[in-house]
């Protein structure tokens, strides 16, 4: 059996065919990032679409296939044409910090986490489609009309391509609109944000009969839909109590098993959500934890000259920049996990004269790192994670990023080798239930901490994070 996956992430859409032979990347297509404003990002939906159905294509001869999405990015349509009335408002999006703090203001936070399990942050999808509601006059018109549909890609995606107006768990988790334990869109957090629960989709499991795409003259079953890092989750083979993995890609993120149950008063900062859901089968529960600004950090330093090829920073001469005085926070977008402060900026603390242009690169990767490191301590409070944790994404090819994640946890790092795991994940997802799914080897680059855990390190950081927050 063949299984094929649409990727459609933050900067490229990829498909992939999935046997018990291999998983090859059959088609990859980037689209451009808009940001209109300071603080904004967007993308076109129409080439979004476009994208999807030429992976789409590029896997007619697959039997049965998934979606994986961006998460909390999200646009208006009409639910009668299908067509779009807003760009994708992206989920480093953050113009809608003025409505998540007036929220916060009038003391709504405590609530919608206890409802949704997520903090008051532009992050999220709710605030983003309140936006698009009170500032793009069609979406008033469509909403008399009874047409207005409001909802993240993945929906939209699935009316074009299947013709039917619905969401995933795992998406729909991911709004701040959803009851986080009875997965349905809860009223009270849709009248708080402003979103009329008739322009949201249906919410089903992750793994369903969604319908069928007409490919090239066949027809072939969509049977999963799911958050990119979800995916990820699922293709790193994570599957029982305290087993995570991190994504080292445009931001970090970080997923660990936690059971069976949400866990709503969680009190580190992390998010409860939805891992996933089989079918009829009851959920299975996961904390997350994002950091904004990883490879996204290193490419601005790349950007400012700091560096020419990627292979000049996979080590250094010198000793950790840390331990030399120098520190760097990548609040480049804010601080997600477990700060939850979008009003904090990036700073480098301890230059001197004698600071040179690697010296800062070094920094930033350390930076990425601890910033990682605070989301996986957060974790640990709440369940014991695994000795070695999984990782991909493209920044852990960095040699030294890895290893100074270790040493910083304590902890083994397994680099996968394998690279597609979102991909392969959701792939995996479509095929469950069907037959035997290969499962992924772990296997890869495996990272071994020298010494202790350099604690050393993490108050040194916590420190500055501190003193940002403050002035923020």
């Amino acid at each position: 059996m063949q299984l094929g996956a649409i990727d459609q992430g933050t900067t490229s859409t990829r498909a992939l065919m999935l046997s018990a032979a291999k998983a090859e990347v059959c088609a990859t297509f980037t689209h451009q990032q808009f940001y209109p404003s300071s603080g904004w990002v967007e993308h076109d939906p129409r080439e979004l679409l476009n994208n999807v159905i030429a992976c789409s294509e590029a896997l007619v001869s697959a039997d049965v296939l998934g979606l994986a999405n961006q998460g909390e990015s999200c646009l208006a349509w009409d639910r009668k044409t299908g067509q779009p009335i807003s760009p994708v408002i992206v989920w480093q999006d953050n113009r809608t910090a003025n409505i998540t703090n007036k929220l916060k203001k009038e003391g709504h936070e405590e609530r919608v986490k206890a409802l949704s399990g997520l903090p008051l942050d532009p992050y999220f999808s709710a605030s983003k489609l309140a936006w698009i509601l009170a500032n793009v006059p069609e979406a008033k018109d469509l909403l008399r009309e009874k047409r207005l549909a409001l909802g993240t890609t993945d929906a939209f995606f699935m009316q074009n391509l299947i013709g039917r107006f619905v969401t995933d768990v795992t998406t729909a988790s991911r709004t701040s609109l959803m009851n986080l334990q009875t997965m349905e869109w809860d009223d009270e957090l849709c009248n708080l944000f402003g979103v009329p629960l008739e322009t949201l989709p249906e919410i089903l499991a992750t793994q369903d009969e969604f319908g069928e795409l007409k490919v090239k003259g066949r027809k072939i079953p969509l049977r999963a839909s799911v958050v990119d890092q979800q995916a990820s989750l699922y293709g790193h083979d994570c599957r029982n109590v305290g087993d995570a993995k991190i994504t080292l890609g445009t931001g970090a993120f970080a997923l660990v098993i936690n059971g069976d149950s949400p866990e709503m008063n969680e009190a580190h900062g992390l998010l409860p959500t939805v891992a996933w859901r089989l079918g009829g089968e009851a959920p299975v529960y996961a904390l997350d934890g994002g950091v904004y600004n990883a490879a996204s950090a290193v490419n601005w330093a790349r950007g400012l000259g700091l560096f020419s090829e990627y292979q000049e920073i996979n080590t250094f001469e010198k000793p950790a920049a840390i331990d030399r005085g120098l520190t760097f926070v990548p609040a480049l977008s804010g601080l997600a996990c477990p700060h939850w402060q979008r009003e904090t900026r990036a700073c480098f603390e301890g230059m001197s004269l004698d600071t040179g242009p690697l010296d800062l690169v070094q920094a930033v990767l350390e930076g990425v790192a601890l910033r990682i490191a605070e989301v996986i301590f957060a974790m640990d409070k709440s369940v014991a994670i695994a000795e070695e944790i999984s990782v991909d994404g493209g920044l852990a090819n960095n040699a030294y990023i890895c290893q100074f994640l270790s040493e910083v946890l304590g902890r083994r790092i397994r680099v996968t080798n394998q690279p597609e795991l979102t991909a392969i994940g959701c792939a995996q997802l479509a095929g469950a239930g069907l037959e035997d799914v290969s499962v992924t080897e772990k296997k890869g680059r495996l990272y071994t901490p020298t010494g202790n855990m350099r604690f050393d390190w993490m108050e040194t950081f916590s420190t500055v994070v501190s003193g940002l927050s403050r002035s923020s």
